[in-house]
This record gives structure tokens, C-alpha cells and sequence, in this order.
């Protein structure tokens, strides 16, 4: 008998991990032990200092020359900033013929708010990388996206939601600048002296980024069952809510896949645009939906996850059906955008 440990490991591509279930374990913690009172208020700091710093790690993160960079395949960019920035928001505006009959108002503004969010990072590249398309252009869209996202964000909101997020008062264009611009700025111009720090422990701050994300998901649904607004989701509204966001992305997956092929880009960029351009960042929106909505971002950001979930299922199995697809043939002086490794490739921003 072989004395080697056999352990259990889970496929990269498979989109339900130990970070999901955290999640949902966050939600559950909050329904069943809500803060309350001063335990509220620490944890609303605590989460306020949280969002901080991940916009702080973001803007350190974030490569300029890269980006930079990135610009010679400009098309492409513009495509999935289109994508998420125009028809992912006309498409959310459209939802707002299913209140009150498919979804309550406060479920619609959520619905709306996830289609502001921007794309993500690590789950484009992973997926891109599987499918074995353009992984250099997903990792530049992404960052182009994650980084339009946090000027037009808000901005988008406060223009497309109004009083669900609260307007745009001089107090929440305050509470923009200090929490997200401020520290992803700080991030930026400190980038030169941390970027190295970042890079040699970014095992320890992913594990930052993520408890991060968990404070804030638990002080938000916390203020959710305190204030009793859970009660207006009852199942039916709830099925209702998947239903509408299964129709969002099979959309979004059909209209980035056949209209990047309309506009002429080939099958490895198809698929860098298809999984750039049909995906949400729920590590960016979360934070923003706690600074835009306050009280009311327990509701807001459930669509957000439930939508999370869904695009990961579906893209990994999209990726592997595509990663199965006959080697394509490569124009000369073509870029070879082969696939990277991924064994710890996060899906799960």
C-alpha cells in the first residue's frame, strides 16, 4: 500500500468553492446573530475601514504600464467596456417592466445596480485560459473594467437608481470620494514603493480581500434583519429573481459570443470578449453597494450574488465545452494567446 496521502482536491474550473459557502455562511451568521446596537456600530466601522482598504489593495495592484499596454488591442476593450457599461444597464432599465409583478421594487433596483457593476479580473482570465482564447486581452479587459468601474459606478447609479441608492446628496458624493476614490488614488501613486510587498505576500492579502468582502456582506444583511426588510422576499419572489437573471446572462453570453463575430474578432478574442463582457465583479460591487445603499444594501447586493453564482456554473461548463473545440488556425504573425496555468486561479471575484 502506497504511503502517499491521497487528498481530495477540486477541479480550478469547478465554480462552487470554500469562498462561496464562507459566503453563504456570512448570510446565514447574519440572519441568526444580526449586530445590534453598539455590536452594529463596530461592525459598520469595521466594514467602512474594510471597503477602504480593498480599494486601497486595487489601486496598488493595479499596473499602469500594463494597462497601457493593453490599449494596442483597443476594439476589443471597447467592446466589453460596451458591454458592461451600456448594454448591461439598458438591459437593467428594461427590468423595471417586471415591478410589481415578476419583482419588488427594492429587488429591481438590486437587479439594476448588478448590471452598473464592472467585470471581473481572475474569473476572465480563468476562463479564458480553459477555453484556450485570448488570455493577454481578458486580463487588460478586466483591469480596464475593474478600473472604469470605480469612476462610473457610482456615477451610473446615482444617475439610473436615484433614491434607491440614496440620490446624489453632497453626503454620498463624500462618502464616493473618501471610501473608493481616495484609497484606490493612494493605491496608485504608492504603487512603486508597495507593489512588491503586495506581490510577495499575495497569498496572505487575498485572504484580506476576501475576510474584507465577508465583513461587509455580514454588517449589510445584518442591517437588513434588524430593519425586517427580509420579509418582502418570499420564495416566489425569489425564483422569480433567478428566473430574471438566468434570461440576463443567456443574453449577455449570446450577444457577446455572436456579435463579437459580427464585428469580425476571431474565436480566441470571441472568448476573451464572451467571458470578459458577460460576467459581474461581485468583489467590487459588494463594497459599493454598502457605500451607495447603506441600509438598504442587504437587498441590493442579493441579485448581485445570486447572479455571481449563476455566471460562474454556467461559464465553467462554456469554457470546457470551448477548451474541447478544435486548435484553431492562426494567422501568420498572429499573437499566440495560449492557455496559462491556472491551478489557483480564483472564479470567485
Amino acid at each position: 500500500m502506497s504511503s502517499r496521502r491521497r487528498t481530495l482536491t477540486l477541479p480550478s474550473w469547478l465554480p462552487v468553492d470554500a469562498y462561496i459557502l464562507a459566503l453563504v455562511g456570512t448570510v446565514v451568521l447574519a440572519a441568526l446573530l444580526p449586530a445590534r446596537g453598539t455590536a452594529a456600530d463596530v461592525a459598520g466601522g469595521a466594514s467602512t475601514g474594510a471597503v477602504a482598504l480593498l480599494f486601497f489593495l486595487y489601486g496598488a495592484r493595479l499596473s499602469t504600464a500594463e494597462a497601457l499596454d493593453g490599449l494596442k488591442h483597443w476594439r476589443l476593450h471597447l467592446t466589453v467596456l460596451a458591454c458592461t457599461f451600456l448594454v448591461f444597464p439598458l438591459l437593467g432599465l428594461a427590468s423595471k417592466g417586471l415591478v410589481p409583478y415578476v419583482l419588488t421594487p427594492e429587488l429591481q433596483a438590486g437587479f439594476l445596480f448588478l448590471c452598473l457593476v464592472p467585470s471581473t479580473i481572475q474569473s476572465s482570465i480563468a476562463f479564458t485560459s480553459i477555453a484556450r482564447g485570448n488570455v493577454p486581452a481578458a486580463i487588460c479587459a478586466g483591469s480596464f473594467s475593474s478600473l472604469t468601474g470605480i469612476f462610473l459606478t457610482p456615477l451610473l447609479a446615482a444617475l439610473l437608481l436615484g433614491s434607491a441608492s440614496g440620490g446624489f446628496s453632497a453626503d454620498s458624493l463624500l462618502k464616493i470620494v473618501l471610501q473608493l476614490l481616495v484609497p484606490f488614488l493612494a493605491g496608485q501613486l504608492l504603487r512603486r514603493w508597495v507593489g512588491g510587498f503586495l506581490t510577495r505576500h499575495k497569498k496572505v492579502l487575498g485572504l484580506v480581500d476576501r475576510g474584507s468582502i465577508l465583513l461587509v456582506v455580514y454588517t449589510a444583511f445584518s442591517e437588513g434583519m434588524v430593519a425586517g426588510i427580509w420579509s418582502q422576499v418570499t420564495p416566489a419572489r425569489l425564483g422569480a429573481l433567478l428566473a430574471a437573471e438566468a434570461v440576463l446572462l443567456a443574453v449577455m453570453l449570446a450577444l457577446t459570443w455572436y456579435g463579437a463575430r459580427r464585428l469580425g474578432f476571431g474565436r480566441e478574442d470571441r472568448i476573451a470578449i464572451q467571458f470578459a463582457g458577460s460576467k459581474k465583479s461581485l468583489a467590487a460591487g459588494l463594497p459599493m453597494a454598502s457605500v451607495l445603499f447603506g441600509a438598504h444594501a442587504s437587498l441590493a447586493v442579493l441579485p448581485l450574488m445570486l447572479f455571481h453564482q449563476m455566471q460562474l456554473m454556467v461559464c465553467a461548463v462554456i469554457a470546457k465545452r470551448r477548451s474541447r473545440d478544435p486548435e484553431p488556425v492562426r494567422d501568420p504573425g498572429g499573437t499566440d494567446a495560449g492557455p496559462l496555468s491556472h491551478p489557483a486561479a480564483t472564479v470567485t471575484s
